[in-house]
């Protein structure tokens, strides 16, 4: 038989016509065919998705596996990552052509398919059906264990249960201790109720009890996966198999120290089913004391309050029945673990362990007291008069408040572009690979358009290395990328895209000419048009008339330009005959510093002396009067307050179409879907537009606004990246950018949340905040629907926690009033317990005594609730505070 004959075969995709021809054949007969194999799946790989070819996946698949005669390239034909999208053969086929190997080459192919990633997708029948021919070991890889137990998922429709089909299994012992090895496994093992036939906690703990499966291995597998920690749903899964295990007293207690690792190290609820533990072996007398108090010091100090005030309760239950006991006693052993709480950031969960200690000091020998002393420090203020009490000394006093704010950093002129075409690539590859802030954009976009000026080959020969492994790099067989790139610029890419000549001039032309029209009709993106106007320019005019350099490089990080270095970039473009791109200039009229008007009214006589129609227009631009400032509008229709701006007429005249669109009036609107663009890219280009516009951040914060506000309203993620550059840029911090900062702080993700405190700190080291403004605004988010009030207690109680505690204050003494006398019970105000927590320990950190209206209303109700609890606390911090001299 011909090798051609196979081919045709395999190409046409018989299957069963293959299989024949194989059974034929022998070793070196099929050696031959290889050749043709292998040109085959070449010219598939490089095909059309759709081609009609792709029939003969199968068929290739089958003869590629049975000609390779070598165990190494016969795996590696098979687990080849082109079949993960195609049709595979059937195993039993491949199976039943590899029969007459050598036990040893079945061995090896198997073991080498079960050591690919699961990813490929190899058949879990070919790769066990290949261990029953070969009589060796079972691989126990993630590959493997992972196709054995979505085998046994797959049959559960069967009468037989869980245990019952496992018991059949000839590898069982094995694969079922591969199991506490394999990371990602719970989601697969979690199908079922834990009293369902199919659960797999039940039956492994059914196989336990009947000696099928040793208990040991599986209690200490289970121990050894939840030390080691992962994802939620292994923990989880192995948490419900110790569960259904159910470890007795002894079997607990040999595993004391893996529970004390998981009370410190593990998590939430892995660290509460080890508490639970430990609590019961306490409470039995089983577990030592001074084991309980050193476990006690890893979990008063961990963040949960649930853990902690459990076990506090258990410290409590401990002493109480077994007071006295012990040498030394168990007071002088446990009571120093209790001190541990005083340094606890809530200030209730200090509460709760100063009581405890108070039950029980009077037993504790004066090294204890020593120690309790010296832990008291920690407490806040409004606690020490009771620790005072309590331990019978006078406690060291306290240390002026001093309001602690972060170091601001000062603006710096941008360097220079590089030189070398070679740095400028460097520049591009950290660029696409980090994003870069705005200094490095800038010099390296400038370095693009300077080199390409001078020598694009070269600059492209440069490149290339740099973006061979962009997603838009090589063949563009179906016109993918130019359609790609109709949608979005991919901020630098387009204009490295452009150097190398990946991008079609038509496409280029398109979106210098209509690129600011993509997205128009949702959301304001103003600024993102300019953005993508600009690069669209410097992308285009690259490879059709380039320009020395660009004008719109910003002078200082800030992103102004000096009003006489305009002029000498002007001057040198009339000098060269260059002709500035329209997106370009206007992009350097709107960044020009017109703040010193000295030096502004010099540069425009000459900028007009220069007699070019680009000096005319810098000259008027800097004789312009500034537009008028934003002002704030409630919108409760789409739960949000927003600002509104003003038209700027400036901006209608010699201003390109994107350009204009600034100059339009800014009006909330009714429709919350016009606010919406998922993930919109504002967070990580939020530099970049306040760049556009230096020295007028409420117009950035304005036009932003309504993006932003999604992080709380609707839970985005990742909008917020911008707020701190927000806060450190120039211009008057209003309405806008304090609004900004409340959505930063209510935002629902916790990362999002630190940029909004890290700008509410900055505001307040640079002197721009309006703790009241702050306040009274969030109040009226919070009015309209959206602010939740335990996000904002969480970024308010982390801002306060770095020491500005009274910057904090101030914020919730404009926002608390409206709270506490809403109409609403105060008790249905989830999270006003917290923010009232907050302020106290605010207030009693800093001497405040300001009253806050409605404060002795919520005090005074008889309750013992965690609302009414602060309530009080505050009340008292302000007013012992007024009575001091």
């Amino acid at each position: 038989m011909s090798a051609g004959k196979l081919l045709a075969a395999v190409r046409a995709g018989r299957v069963a016509e293959v299989t024949d021809l194989l059974d034929g054949l022998s070793d070196t007969e099929r050696r031959a065919c290889l050749p043709g194999l292998k040109e085959l799946r070449k010219e598939l790989r490089e095909g059309p998705w759709d081609s009609e070819a792709r029939k003969a996946y199968p068929a290739l698949q089958l003869a590629g596996a049975a000609c390779h005669t070598g165990a190494a390239a016969a795996a590696a034909w098979l687990g080849a990552s082109e079949w993960v999208w195609q049709r595979h053969v059937a195993p039993r086929v491949l199976l039943h052509l590899l029969a007459g190997r050598e036990p040893a080459w079945l061995a090896d192919v198997a073991h080498r398919l079960a050591a690919l990633p699961a990813s490929r997708g190899v058949s879990y029948e070919l790769m066990a059906g290949l261990v029953e021919l070969a009589g060796c070991p079972v691989p126990v890889t993630e590959s493997y264990v992972v196709g054995w137990v979505g085998s046994l998922n797959a049959g559960r429709r069967t009468d037989r249960s869980l245990a019952d089909r496992l018991r059949a299994e000839p590898h069982v012992a094995e694969l079922t201790a591969a199991l506490f090895e394999t990371e990602d496994i719970g989601g697969r093992l979690d199908w079922f109720p834990s009293d369902s036939a199919q659960s797999w906690p039940r039956a492994l703990a059914e196989l336990a009890r009947g000696e099928v499966l040793e208990r040991k291995v599986l209690l200490d597998g289970c121990v050894a996966r939840l030390l080691r920690g992962g994802r939620p749903s292994d923990l989880r899964l192995f948490l419900k198999v110790l569960d259904a295990l159910a470890p007795d007293r002894d079997e607990e207690s040999e595993r004391v120290a893996d529970w004390a690792a998981m009370c410190a190290d593990g998590s939430s609820p892995v660290a509460a089913h080890a508490q639970k533990v430990l609590g019961g072996l306490a409470l039995a007398g089983v577990l030592p004391v001074r084991t309980l108090a050193e476990v006690s010091g890893a979990v008063l100090f961990r963040t949960e309050k649930k853990l902690v005030r459990a076990q506090l309760v258990l410290l409590g239950k401990v002493l109480r029945s077994r007071a006295g006991a012990g040498d030394p006693p168990v007071e002088d052993v446990l009571l120093p673990a209790v001190g541990e709480a005083f340094g606890h950031a809530d200030t209730e969960v200090q509460e709760r362990a100063l009581k405890l200690v108070a039950r029980h000091v009077g037993a504790a020998d004066p090294a204890t007291r020593e120690v309790l002393v010296e832990a008291a420090a920690q407490l806040t203020p409004g606690l020490r008069p009771l620790a005072e009490e309590t331990l019978g000394v006078e406690l060291a006093p306290e240390e002026p408040y001093t309001e602690l704010l972060p170091l601001m950093q000062e603006p710096f002129r941008l360097a220079a572009a590089p030189d070398a075409a070679a740095e400028v690539a460097e520049e591009v590859g950290a660029i696409l690979a980090s994003g870069g802030d705005v200094s490095a954009f800038e010099r390296t976009l400038d370095g693009l358009v300077r080199h390409a000026f001078r020598d694009r080959e070269g600059l492209a020969a440069a490149l290339a290395p740099v973006v061979a492994r962009c997603w838009w790099s090589g063949a563009d067989t179906y016109g993918r990328v130019q359609g790609a790139f109709r949608e979005s610029t991919y901020g630098l890419e387009v204009v490295a895209a452009s150097v190398v000549e990946v991008l079609h001039l038509r496409t280029l032309r398109h979106g210098a000419e209509h690129g600011h029209e993509v997205r128009a009709g949702r959301s304001d993106r103003a600024l993102q048009r300019c953005y993508d106007a600009r690069l669209w320019e410097v992308a285009y005019r690259i490879r059709t008339r380039p320009v020395p350099f660009l004008l719109a490089t910003p002078t200082w990080s800030t992103g102004f330009i000096e009003p006489d270095e305009l002029v000498e970039r002007l001057r040198t473009y009339r000098d060269t005959g260059a002709r500035a791109g329209a997106a370009d200039l206007a992009q350097a009229l709107l960044r020009v510093d017109r703040s010193d008007a000295r030096a502004a009214a010099d540069a425009a006589t000459s900028a007009a002396a220069l007699g070019t129609r680009e000096g005319d227009r810098l000259a008027a631009w800097l004789a312009a009067p500034p537009a008028q400032g934003p002002t704030a509008t409630l919108w409760p229709a789409v739960g949000r307050v927003l600002v509104e701006l003003p038209e700027d007429r400036g901006l209608q005249e010699n201003f390109p179409a994107p350009f204009q669109r600034l100059g339009l009036p800014l009006v909330a609107v009714d429709d919350i879907r016009a606010y919406w663009w998922g993930d919109s890219g504002a967070g990580t280009t939020g530099g970049h537009l306040l760049a556009a516009l230096p020295g007028r951040r409420e117009v950035v914060a304005a036009r932003l606004l309504g993006e932003l506000s999604s992080c709380a309203v609707e839970g985005s993620r990742g909008v917020t990246a911008y707020l701190p550059l927000l806060a450190e840029a120039p211009g008057a911090a209003g309405p806008a950018v304090h609004l900004s900062v409340v959505y930063g702080l209510a935002a629902r993700h916790a990362e999002d949340r630190l940029a909004g405190v890290d700008a509410l700190l900055i505001l307040a080291a640079r002197d721009e905040l309006d703790a009241g403004l702050l306040g009274s605004l969030t109040a009226r988010v919070w009015e309209a629907g959206g602010v939740r009030l335990t996000r904002l207690a969480d970024a308010l109680g982390t801002a306060a926690s770095t020491g500005a505690y009274g910057t904090v204050f101030g914020v919730l003494r404009g926002l608390l009033p409206t709270l506490l006398s809403s109409g609403e019970p105060p008790t249905a105000l989830r999270g006003l317990g917290d923010l009232l927590s907050v302020a106290a320990d605010c207030a009693e950190r800093t001497g405040a005594h300001e009253p806050v209206s409605g404060l002795t209303e919520v005090a005074e109700r008889r309750s013992s609730s965690q609302l009414v609890t602060q309530a009080r606390r505050l009340r008292t911090a302000l007013t012992e505070r007024t009575k001091l001299p």
